[in-house]
């Protein structure tokens, strides 16, 4: 059975959403960029929850507030044995703390005024694109953590249902196009740009969990930094852009940018990784917004994303399409089921 609906009323994301057209998409059904319903996305019955691999230790139940083609390979759960049951999964983060250890490597460092500056608006009511300040320039940000670091130091990941606090702090509402039961919440252990191992969490469609979380183990094997992983809010998409935001997720229920058909992301379908160092350029839009810096792709800094590189071989290697492969826009942090 779905999770009640959230308790709080959010008037001005369901308006947003009451502009898409929801209609029962054919498994088929294409949309424009990365608006698609591809087979095996919503709608399919969920596979059981398992544990990738071992449990994370339980966060603090405080609560926190939160501020924006190939085969798949053969993965399988580690052997639990028949009465073993899925590790509970952390429904809700506790209170950020800064990651404890050794001092941070130089050039790491956290602005103060990061995430408090909203963009000036231009006349279509868009947040227009800004110079890159000298500081993000080349972005090397500290993890705060929201859930505990792995413990031993190894890759942990757990695959959980929704829970109704997890919804609560998400952007689903009962007129995104995925049911609840479609989807799972993942954590997942990654290397911080400060050379630490953290926690992070995720929606994605249940379909792909698994794959998500073999995905997410090879670029920490790989030491792939990732500077934040977390769900997003339904008020990040409300607000104006502050244009600085690189939060790796999964699941939002928004349309595709610039329409009013569903993004892969409001199926769990698609996730954006570091897209701050990984950009979307389309003409004159910039997304994020104060991120022009890195569309000079001949720079390479850490964590940006390249052909051949071990982040886009381990999407390949599920059949994950990639945007930066795009023609009539580009978009570097963008992965997704379909392509699109």
């Amino acid at each position: 059975m779905s999770p009640a609906r959230p308790r709080r009323r959010r008037a001005a994301w369901t308006r947003l959403l009451a502009s898409v057209a929801v209609v029962a998409l054919p498994a088929t059904a294409c949309l424009p960029d990365d608006g698609a319903a591809p087979a095996g996305g919503a709608g399919t019955t969920p596979p059981p929850v398992v544990a990738s691999t071992g449990p994370l230790p339980p966060p603090s139940t405080s609560p926190v507030p939160v501020s924006p083609d190939a085969t798949t390979p053969d993965i399988t759960a580690p052997d639990t044995g028949p009465d073993a049951t899925a590790p509970d999964a952390p429904s809700s983060p506790g209170p950020a703390t800064a990651s404890p250890g050794p001092p941070l490597p130089p050039g790491v460092s956290r602005p103060a005024w990061l995430g408090t500056g909203p963009l000036e608006l231009g006349p279509d009511g868009q947040a227009l694109p800004a110079p890159t300040p000298e500081e993000l320039v080349v972005r090397r940000i500290p993890t705060i953590d929201l859930l505990p670091p792995p413990a031993d130091g190894t890759y942990q990941a757990t695959i959980a249902p929704m829970t109704p606090d997890i919804v609560e702090r998400s952007t689903w509402v009962p007129e995104c196009p995925v049911a609840l039961e479609d989807l799972r919440y993942l954590t997942m252990s990654f290397w911080g740009f400060d050379d630490r191992p953290h926690t992070g969490e995720m929606i994605v469609n249940a379909s792909w969990a698994e794959e998500v979380t073999e995905i997410f183990r090879q670029l920490y094997e790989a030491r792939y930094p990732i500077e934040e992983m977390r769900v997003v809010a339904a008020a990040e998409l409300e607000g104006t852009p502050t244009g600085d935001g690189n939060d790796t997720t999964g699941f939002v229920c928004r349309p595709v940018r610039g329409s009013s058909s569903w993004s892969q992301h409001a199926y769990g379908l698609a996730i954006d990784v570091n897209p701050f160092i990984n950009p979307y350029r389309k003409d004159e839009r910039i997304l994020p917004e104060l991120a022009d810096a890195y569309l000079d792709r001949s720079h390479v800094r850490p964590g940006m994303l390249a052909e051949g590189d071990a982040v886009v071989q381990a999407f390949d290697a599920i059949g994950w399409g990639w945007g930066g492969r795009w023609n009539s826009l580009i978009d570097w942090m963008h992965f997704s089921a379909n392509g699109r």
